[in-house]
Formats: structure tokens, sequence, C-alpha cells
């Protein structure tokens, strides 16, 4: 389930690393956290599934850009001027309808920092709201809202290899991925690669971003942004 969360600015802090990626999913995996008792007697009954050679849980979740309008833009410092007030976020988790009310009281009233130690603003999440579900068929194409990342390592190989759709590993690897991602969280129900058909349907462009800023372990994350829409088709077998 997708969904939107209204964010307000609760100081008078303007400045947001353009970095600010890293920020959310930190704070996004703090709230989980927090909830965490509860959280996984839901996983265990209702959610993502559990990894059958581990006893790791699957958090399965996807976010947004920061929806904050037209910023100033202070490139060589690498830091966007916000002067909007309310702010909206979309987060999409592999959920069913059932967690909708779940997933919202844990975000709600929610009251975090978003920054680095320097730059940064303070919000507070003023609503969150369930949006509807997309009609599924066995075609769809999708508007990607965040860079794509397929990465390839060979052994011993530092750091990895973040390949673009012109690679000629990147179809296999993406096919894989999902495969990956739809086994582990519906177990029931196997799925093969040729299953599996992705088509770009145009042109893309190189999107970064950098992880743990700031840190020992700062690296920067290379994924690919489809200027209009990404096909997927599934062909299921009966």
């Amino acid at each position: 389930m997708r969904f939107e969360l209204t964010l307000n600015r609760t100081t008078k802090q303007r400045m947001l690393p353009m970095d600010y990626q890293y920020y959310i999913s930190a704070w996004i995996y703090k709230v989980l956290k927090h909830a965490d008792a509860n959280f996984a007697d839901f996983l265990h009954n209702k959610g993502y599934g559990r990894d059958k050679n581990t006893s790791k849980l699957y958090k399965l979740f996807c976010f947004s850009k920061l929806n904050f309008g037209k910023p100033k833009l202070w490139k060589e410092k690498k830091l966007f001027e916000i002067s909007a007030h309310e702010i909206k976020l979309q987060i999409s988790f592999d959920v069913n309808e059932v967690a909708s009310n779940f997933i919202k009281g844990l975000f709600m009233q929610q009251e975090f920092y978003l920054g680095d130690k320097f730059n940064g603003i303070d919000f507070k999440v003023a609503n969150v709201a369930a949006l509807a579900e997309p009609d599924f068929t066995e075609t769809m194409c999708y508007h990607l809202q965040t860079p794509w990342v397929i990465s390839y390592q060979k052994e011993n190989d530092k750091p990895p290899r973040y390949l673009s759709p012109t690679d000629e590993l990147f179809d296999s690897l993406t096919v894989k991925h999902l495969t990956e991602k739809y086994e582990n969280t519906r177990q029931a129900k196997l799925i093969e690669p040729d299953q599996i058909n992705v088509k770009r349907l145009n042109d893309f462009k190189r999107a970064g971003f950098v992880i743990k800023p700031g840190t020992r372990e700062q690296s920067r994350i290379v994924g690919n942004l489809f200027l209009d829409y990404l096909k997927v088709e599934m062909v299921m077998n009966y």
C-alpha cells in the first residue's frame, strides 16, 4: 500500500542537504524499530515473509522524493533552501489493506529532524493518508519517482559497479531482483525469471545519492531515472 505523509516544518530552519534520502530511510527504520514487538508480530502473521535460511524479517518499503515545490538551490554547498511550510512524502509498504490503520498509527504525529549536524529541518507528521491502489494487470507501466539501482559485484571487487540500462547485465539482474523479492514475500507463489519481461519505453538519466554521509562508511550509490515509463509484463503460468 502507498501512503502520503503531510509533514509540517516546526521551526524556522530552511536548509536541507541535497542528499537527504539517507536521512529519510534512517528515520523510517527508526519508526519501525520503535514499534518492534508489535511490528514483528504483524510481520509474522500478515507481513512480508521470513528468509527460510535465517530469522531475518523483510521490511520492504520505498519512498518518494520530498515534494517541497521549487526550493532555492545552493549548489556549491549542496543544500536546498525550502520555503514551503507543508511538505509531502509518499511511502510504499508491501502490505495489504488490513495493515492500513496499523501503518498510519506508526507514523501519525511523529516528530523528527531531517538532515546532518550542520543543516536540517525539524518536522512533524500532520497527516497520513492511504492512497488508492492501482488496478494491477499482467502488463503495467511504472513511472519511477526515485532511481532504480542495479549493482554488480564480483568477488573481491570494491566498490560494486552500478549498472546503466545499456549494460548487458542490467535486464537479467533486474528480473533476478524482482523474482527474489517476489519469492521472499510470497513464498507460496514461485515465479520464474522467464515470466517477467522489462522494457524501457524511452530514455533514462543517471542519478546518484550519498549514503551514510559524513562518516567513514560514506559512499555514493548511482541508479537510473527513466524519463517517462518502465513497462513490466508478467506471463502467468496457470
